[in-house]
């Protein structure tokens, strides 16, 4: 059934072009609609001056065989009000959106509706709810709740940001999602260009292996003070081994909340000392190396107590709320230790070492799980010129080696004919003596 609408829906598609209707028949999801270029619907603006804009307008026609005959009728009918200019925006193809959007009066009444009607286009799992929140807390940190839902005041609201800055491109990817499920027209683009990269304090080897005893020394001082939650004691070496953990396998945080699989990684059958992502995991489910595996011993990541309590702390962290406060608990960790850089620089500096020591861009991407072109793009922007310096140096120094190796062959070469002179010039004195 579904084989034979796919194929009149292309054979109607074909019928509208050859016949020059000025209307196009769309499917979304399970309902069809109208695609056309008409005079702008009221309260629009004119952005490019044209007095016209291309819109989509959703009949309510379901998408089925009958369905399909209903959608070329209407197709029809309103190709012929553009033909004879005479379309006008009426309650039929301003449709049910529309008057809703004049109904909701400020932007707190749709904030208050913004998750029911976001989920209903999105399955909820970690990731989506992830996205939501960003969404909802970037808007809500920044949108009068009581000012009216107009594209204007979005606009208004957008030009108090610093012009090419994060601050600005995200709120304006969070209106950009939110005006679309209220039918509010803005034009954003101009607001979305990508900020210049800022200065990034990428940690080196030895400050990694030097912040690391950051955690005890707290620890330590902490218990001078005198600690007012026992329960939370030993929380410390929890976060030490995050730590731990982030710098030598270059993971994001939540990959190793998200339902760790300590089993594995204490298992005799790791011989690879790899860690295995949770399919929950932004990007899917992967193994993961090491760069220094001499980290792992240092850092004491394979201590059996330390683990086991590890699992225990992040058995229910499945739901956002759950993850977002291990984040917060686990930066505060880093302040509290006194690491001097994030989290993310952890990952950062994995993928800057591992490009300097020679690491194929897609075999470090594919650890990272990320890919390439992200890869590229987000983390070569880091190198500071003391990292260009010693990728520098590394493959000069390469570059001279490759040259005194060749010298050195060419030499054995040339000792190597020599010496079979000389052992020719042996046989023959031999044949002679005889």
């Amino acid at each position: 059934m579904q084989d034979e609408f796919e194929k009149q829906f292309a054979q109607l598609k074909e019928r509208l072009k050859a016949a020059n209707c000025k209307a196009k028949v769309t499917k979304n999801n399970n309902s069809l609609g109208l695609q056309a270029t008409l005079p702008l619907k009221p309260g629009d603006q004119d952005q490019k001056g044209t007095g016209t804009k291309q819109y989509l307008i959703s009949l309510g026609i379901p998408a089925n065989l009958d369905g399909l005959k209903t959608a070329e009728e209407e197709a029809y009918e309103l190709g012929k009000l553009i033909a004879r200019k005479t379309f006008a925006w009426n309650e039929k193809y301003l449709g049910v959106k529309s008057k809703r959007k004049l109904e909701v009066k400020t932007f707190g009444e749709l904030l208050e509706r913004f998750e029911s009607e976001y989920f209903k286009n999105h399955k909820r799992t970690i990731k989506s709810e992830h996205s939501f929140n960003n969404y909802l807390k970037e808007l809500k940190r920044r949108i009068p709740l009581e000012q009216l839902a107009t594209s204007n005041n979005l606009l208004q609201i957008l030009d108090t940001t610093e012009p090419e800055s994060y601050p600005r491109r995200n709120l304006a990817i969070s209106i950009s999602i939110f005006a679309k499920y209220f039918d509010i027209d803005v034009n954003i683009a101009e607001y979305l260009k990508r900020p210049k990269a800022q200065k990034r304090n990428i940690p080196s080897d030895s400050q990694i292996e030097s912040a690391y005893l950051g955690y005890e020394q707290y620890a330590n001082s902490r218990q001078k003070r005198g600690i007012k939650n026992r329960k939370f004691e030993d929380n410390w070496k929890i976060y030490r081994w995050i730590y731990g953990m982030l710098a030598t396998y270059g993971l994001r945080p939540r990959e190793l909340f998200l339902r760790p699989n300590i089993e594995w990684w204490l298992s005799t059958q790791n011989i690879n000392s790899t860690w295995k992502v949770d399919e929950l995991a932004k990007t899917g489910e992967r193994e993961v190396l090491p760069l220094h595996e001499r980290w792992i011993e240092l850092f004491d990541l394979k201590n059996e107590e330390i683990c086991i309590a590890v699992a225990k702390y992040f058995t229910d962290s499945i739901s956002y709320t759950r993850l977002n406060s291990n984040k917060l608990a686990n930066c505060n960790w880093f302040k509290k230790a006194k690491c001097g850089f994030t989290p993310y620089d952890l990952r950062h500096a994995w993928a800057i070492r591992a490009h300097l020591i020679g690491i194929p861009i897609k075999a470090a991407s594919e650890n990272l799980g990320h890919s390439v072109q992200m890869h590229t793009n987000t983390y070569q922007k880091w190198f500071s010129l003391d990292n260009r310096k010693t990728a520098i140096d590394t493959a000069t120094a390469k570059q001279d080696m490759m040259k005194v190796l060749e010298s050195r062959v060419k030499e054995l070469e040339l000792e190597n004919q020599r010496l079979k002179i000389i052992i020719e010039r042996l046989e023959l004195e031999k044949q002679v003596i005889k």
